[in-house]
């Protein structure tokens, strides 16, 4: 066995998930690369233990060391939301955590201790606050570990004592994702009134949100124990996505694009990102109300593009959208922001949607049927940006009467929505994980193209 130094000064996925779960400095971090465990020092008390799954090296979960029915929850829970390929290997690796086998495996085993000084426990770990919370009692966390980005988010699972998922965290730890962290829990706030009304998806209630230990943290509902992804190939939910822009009510009256509070925040965002406005950090309650785009985050964002002349080149695209459609009407509402069917399950036959930290209203109806087509092309076809722009016409196409959208209308929607994309491509640019190449700078390119057809 060999110890290794805490891995909060780790550069790879296992320290960033460990500086953004475990942040309190009193905390002592002790990662072997086996199974053995390590005893707290002298003066020091367990919080808990991990195993780190499948190795230190290689970490992809840290799984709670407690009642082996705990251990073996965290890993079969939702399974069934997973690729088959990923089923057959968790369902095994639960069984071996469930039967005391998972030594077996050879895991490294993450400890984690503090002083024994008389600062109670919720104090110091998230997982211990959020119990505490919410009702106390011991819990369990679960935490998936992802390579390194200053976009992503820590996402823990909770468990009682007896396996049972308690509740599901995400962690906003800088700016950026401070920001989506606090919007997905006022999105569902918003969500909660319509959630199963109608055509309505179901929506996780939220649990807790606000502030630790300088990150932002949001715990939200389980969900529901047999809930069951969607096919890949699942049609259109036309309903429930014109039931998320009206919020479970009835239409509404159709405005045009000139004067909109849509249009007014691409003007906004395009102009950040060409080097020439400057969108504030308004704060979470701002955020959450500032739309699909939100602001463009915290002041640096605004002040650091990454390729000030395509910044210019969005900027003359909006200007060209609002000269060739600025007469044309459609309905705006409310979207989810990231409709696509990993985001999405079904129980009991009821559609349930949750990551909701890119909703936001004023957007123009259907733009996440169009987000829905365009993903589904880019991640799951591997296509181009440009393939991936024409599934969305295509699809806008299909559903063209259920929508009651004319062919201008069609055509002012999607590129309003490649706009946005690219917007959003470049705020996750200046957030610091660089340009998606197949989107950047293609899809600026076919939005070019398409201003000038």
């Amino acid at each position: 066995m060999s110890v290794g130094l805490d891995p909060r000064g780790r550069d790879d996925g296992l320290g960033w998930v460990s500086r953004a779960v475990f942040p309190d400095e009193r905390l002592r971090l002790t990662l072997t690369d086996g199974p053995q465990r390590t005893e707290p020092a002298r003066g020091e008390r367990l919080l808990a233990r991990y195993a780190v799954v499948p190795s230190a090296a290689a970490a992809r979960f840290l799984l709670p060391l407690g009642p082996r029915r705990v251990t073996a929850a965290s890993v079969w829970a939702y399974n069934a939301l997973r690729p088959v390929s990923v089923r057959l290997p968790r369902a095994l690796l639960g069984l071996a955590a469930r039967v005391g086998a998972l030594g077996a495996t050879r895991p490294g085993t993450l400890t984690v201790s503090a002083p024994v000084d008389g600062v109670p426990q919720e104090a110091l770990t998230l997982v211990d606050h959020v119990s505490a919370r919410l009702g106390g009692g011991r819990w369990y966390a679960a935490i998936g570990v992802r390579p390194p980005d200053p976009n992503h988010k820590p996402t823990v699972q909770l468990f009682d004592a007896a396996g049972r998922p308690r509740g599901y965290a995400k962690i906003g730890w800088n700016g950026a994702t401070r920001d989506l962290v606090r919007a997905e829990a006022a999105a569902l706030a918003r969500a909660a009134s319509a959630s199963a009304v109608g055509d309505h998806p179901l929506v996780p209630g939220v649990l807790m949100a606000g502030d630790w230990s300088g990150q932002a943290v949001t715990v939200v509902e389980p969900l529901p124990a047999r809930v069951r992804g969607v096919g890949a190939g699942d049609p259109p939910r036309v309903a429930a996505t014109s039931a998320i822009a009206r919020r479970g009510g009835p239409p509404t009256a159709p405005r045009p694009l000139a004067g909109s509070a849509f249009l007014d925040r691409l003007r906004r965002l395009a102009a950040a990102a060409a080097g020439t406005g400057a969108v504030a950090d308004a704060g979470p309650a701002a955020v959450a109300d500032a739309g699909p785009l939100g602001t463009a985050g915290p002041p640096e964002f605004a002040a650091s593009a990454m390729d000030l002349p395509a910044g210019r080149r969005a900027v003359a695209t909006v200007q060209r959208l609002a000269d060739r459609f600025g007469d044309v009407s459609v309905e705006f509402g409310h979207w989810h922001g990231d409709w696509v069917p990993w985001n999405l399950g079904e129980h009991a036959g009821q559609l349930v949607a949750w990551d909701w930290e890119h909703s936001g209203p004023d957007v123009p109806l259907g733009f996440d049927l169009a987000h829905d087509a365009f993903q589904r092309s880019l991640v799951l076809g591997g296509a181009s940006a440009a393939a991936a722009a024409a599934a969305v016409d295509h699809r806008l196409d299909l559903v063209a009467a259920e929508l009651a959208v004319e062919p201008t209308q069609r055509r002012m929607i999607v590129q309003s929505y490649l706009i946005e994309m690219w917007l959003r491509t470049w705020r996750l640019a200046v957030g610091g994980a660089g340009w998606n190449p197949a989107l950047h700078p293609h899809l600026l390119d076919e939005i070019e193209r398409r201003s000038v057809d």
